[in-house]
């Protein structure tokens, strides 16, 4: 049984996908549709930079969303078994709902430009932050950010990413505290990201708000392929329903760790990870291990996965 999985914002990096575009050109005619919608060359900022060009929110998020939906489009050229399940990390769950059937590419594009835009204009930057923890279990992550919330700030699990790494999220003071606390308790490491805005927490609440009109005038319609979502970790099938996990998703946690649990419960024995890093294969075998766990953002990956799931 097969799961296809799409990666979100991280992910990135200038020259991604160039070695698959050359083979196939389902890949610039993606990012071509994509830039007709924009109304800029996607493409060329993706393959020439600049890299801080690229890590604009409000750029890396229409990116991402393209190279999901262009290694899908390749692997169905490529005559790529179709998946049982599908799923994405936060705005992978965009990919994964347009390869699905249920959301229109072109919508989806303005979709997240808009997301990015409003998930930046949430929070001023430096107001926020965020930082992976490793080497704890999640309720010991849980009961750290308790602590170092306070009454008037905010720390959460933004990404429950794997059995002992957690992305924690909310006010930059607090989530200072939570990683000093996170630390004295035994942490491995805890990493500062390199974010403009603490993405997956209350702080994002506005962000939705003004996101969840645009969600709701969406086409959408039931998804061919079933897709597990991030914030209930069920295959919603109404519209409706699909609309509101999507809103909710901007201000709550990832449930990367029970996504794949739940896709190896349906029987998953192959995962493959569509668009570039590989991010999510690594995560699956922490996760999972007994999974195996492909990438495909070039070539060689494609024609690996193909040969095991033959």
């Amino acid at each position: 049984m097969l799961a296809l999985v799409f990666p979100g914002q991280g992910s990135q990096s200038v020259g991604m996908l160039a070695e698959l575009a050359l083979e196939f050109s389902q890949v610039e005619q993606t990012f071509a549709e994509a830039s007709a919608v924009l109304g800029y060359d996607l493409w060329q900022v993706i393959q020439n930079g600049p890299d801080s060009e690229l890590q604009l929110t409000t750029i890396t998020q229409p990116a991402m969303l393209s190279a999901g939906v262009a290694v899908w489009r390749v692997w169905q050229a490529a005559g790529g078994p179709t998946p049982m399940v599908m799923a994405g990390h936060s705005l992978g769950e965009y990919s994964a709902l347009v390869c699905a059937g249920a959301l229109p590419f072109a919508q989806a594009v303005q979709l997240v430009r808009q997301r990015g835009e409003y998930m930046q204009q949430a929070v001023p930057v430096g107001v926020g932050a965020m930082a992976a923890v490793l080497g704890l279990e999640r309720a010991a992550v849980e009961r750290i950010c308790a602590d170092a919330a306070g009454s008037q700030q905010t720390v959460a699990v933004a990404n429950y990413n794997a059995p002992l790494q957690s992305v924690i999220a909310g006010h930059a003071d607090a989530v200072a505290r939570a990683s000093a606390a996170a630390q004295a308790s035994g942490a491995k490491r805890v990493i500062a990201l390199p974010v403009s805005a603490p993405f997956h927490c209350a702080l994002m609440r506005p962000a939705a708000e003004r996101l969840a009109p645009a969600i709701v005038a969406t086409s959408l319609s039931e998804p061919g392929i079933q897709v597990i979502n991030n914030v209930d970790v069920e295959a919603a099938t109404e519209p409706d329903a699909i609309r509101d996990a999507l809103v909710r998703q901007i201000y709550s946690p990832v449930r990367w760790v029970e996504t794949v649990q739940a896709m190896a419960a349906r029987g998953v024995t192959h995962m493959v990870e569509c668009g570039p890093g590989k991010v999510l294969a690594g995560l699956t075998k922490r996760i999972h291990s007994e999974l195996d766990s492909l990438s495909v953002q070039d070539p060689p990956g494609l024609r690996q996965a193909l040969a095991e799931l033959s």
